[in-house]
């Protein structure tokens, strides 16, 4: 099990944070990098000629590494719903058939199917939120329905944002498979945390930022991208996209013709000189702590903290159906008034979602903040 690495952040003692699924602070050393890098771009005359290609590929093979997967077939992007509009391009929904969603998941892997559904002629199917938590089997059930229209794409978050549902992506990638149909996958509350690997897994695009659980800055993503996906027409038209376009070159249209890897997916204006290095160093220290160790420290703060709230008036999810790292409070006579404003004026952070009050801790948090929440939440909720 991970150590608590709470020496690394900026985070005082008295300060119980347990909302790393909205956004998790910077890493000293994250902070140090982004600090250096405004430097940079405050006399960019000192920029080697390389600078910004070398920034872009230590990014893709960071977030590459936290998935399995070839930097090659990683994309740079800016945000979960820049990526899931690409696979809208790129992706052809055949009309009469229908996609699948998450209720309440989150709206980034959501509404662009939705946006798309009546022009294309295809229909969005929403699987309902489970009553007894289980999400992958509730999926199942509706990859297999008889009688419905035929699958084309399930587009779904592999750990659910608001409840911390985990789902089985690997029994969900092999069903879709059966159906001939695509599988779209918003890692953002896994990636990082439980282990990934796309080449077993072989989603058609997994994509992920990293203002939450890698431990860096907003506006950043990664998009991983199925070779047999690598063909079409990018979001936007770039030159980083072609063979060919260069200022440097003699000609400027050489090659106009696409890359031949994910790089053709690449966001225009990349050289993000100041969050692109901070994003590559909380990539890579999460791939230092290795997957298994950080879900051993997480799942054992969750596991305390369902133990300290067990005996209250809440309902807690079951273990084997929810992620290691996020513990949803469900209230069956209603979330009390201000709960989140009470915690926080103690020092004490998590966030109300859908009705539920959701702690995910970080690999910051130890023993002492499990203890502080449970006390300030009986005496506040209790």
């Amino acid at each position: 099990m991970l150590p608590c690495q709470r020496a690394l952040f900026d985070m005082p003692r008295d300060v119980c944070f347990f909302n790393a699924a909205s956004w998790s602070p910077l890493p000293r050393a994250v902070q140090e990098a982004g600090r250096a890098a405004i430097g940079r771009k405050g006399q960019p005359w000192t920029l080697p000629g390389d600078f910004a290609a070398g920034q872009h590929e230590r990014a893709r093979k960071a977030a590459a590494t936290l998935i399995g997967a070839d930097p090659s077939d990683v994309a740079l992007i800016p945000s979960v719903g820049y990526g899931v509009s690409t696979a809208g391009k790129v992706l052809t929904v055949e009309r009469g058939r229908r996609v699948l969603v998450l209720e309440n998941d989150h709206s980034s892997p959501v509404l662009e199917w939705v946006n798309r559904a009546g022009a294309g002629g295809f229909t969005v199917e929403t699987v309902k939120q489970p009553a007894d938590g289980d999400w992958t089997s509730a999926v199942l059930e509706a990859i297999e329905r008889k009688g419905a229209a035929p699958l084309a794409l399930a587009s779904i978050s592999s750990v659910h944002w608001s409840d911390g549902g985990a789902l089985d992506a690997m029994r969900i990638a092999a069903a879709l498979k059966r159906q001939g149909a695509a599988f779209l996958v918003d890692a953002t509350h896994d990636v990082g945390v439980r282990r990934i690997d796309v080449g077993t897994l072989d989603p058609d695009f997994l994509i992920f930022p990293t203002y939450k659980w890698v431990l860096g800055p907003y506006g950043r993503a990664f998009m991983y991208v199925a070779r047999r996906r690598q063909a079409g027409v990018p979001l936007e038209q770039t030159a980083a996209a072609r063979k060919a376009v260069s200022a440097e070159d003699t000609v400027y249209f050489r090659d106009l013709s696409y890359r031949e890897d994910a790089r053709r997916y690449d966001m225009g204006e990349r050289d993000h000189f100041i969050s692109l290095e901070m994003a590559a160093i909380g990539m890579e220290m999460m791939a230092g702590w290795g997957n298994e160790a950080i879900v051993g420290r997480l799942s054992m703060l969750t596991a305390k903290l369902a133990d300290g709230l067990g005996n209250l008036d809440v309902r807690l999810p079951e273990t084997k159906l929810r992620a290691p790292h996020i513990l949803s409070v469900a209230f069956p006579k209603g979330m009390p008034t201000d709960l989140p404003k009470k915690l926080a004026a103690e020092n004490v952070h998590a966030a109300p979602r859908l009705g539920r009050l959701r702690l995910s801790p970080h690999v910051y948090n130890d023993e002492e903040d499990v203890e502080r929440f449970v006390d300030v939440f009986r005496r506040i909720a209790g």
